[in-house]
């Protein structure tokens, strides 16, 4: 699969979860998802499958583990976020946050709305990095 296929897959995958429901650690889009589920679920449809990590909060701000977890997931750190790439942002002090980018957006599961949404534009929160699959 070529990195525009897959690229496209991804985007394709996330767009499909919009609407389903926000659940801390879900990992299905009929019982819920969290940023974490929502980035799996999008790559493993894409073809590429990730290992999730296990016993992080809301407020899980060691952004060290975020990356080490990115890096094991068979992610790749890039300089400019492009379509299907994975956005590691920081909405609050204490707080990191994942989101798909998408043409023209983001696609991410956000808590406070209880449902995975697609937020046109930039992130409204600082973005630490993006990363690509490999």
């Amino acid at each position: 699969m070529s990195g525009e296929e897959g690229a496209a897959r991804i985007v394709a995958a996330a767009r499909a979860m919009v609407g389903a429901p926000f659940r801390l650690h879900g990992r299905s889009v009929e019982q819920g998802v969290d940023c974490v589920g929502l980035a799996a679920l999008a790559f493993a449809r894409a073809g590429h499958q990730v290992a999730p990590p296990r016993g992080y909060g809301l407020r899980s701000g060691n952004e060290g583990v975020a990356r080490a977890w990115l890096a094991q997931a068979g992610l790749a750190a890039v300089a400019q976020g492009e379509p299907g790439d994975l956005a590691l942002v920081r909405p609050g002090p204490l707080q990191l946050h994942l989101m798909l980018v998408v043409p023209g957006g983001h696609v991410h599961a956000h808590a406070g709305l209880g449902r995975v949404v697609e937020m046109p534009g930039e992130s409204p929160w600082p973005v630490i990095g993006y990363w690509r699959t490999i």
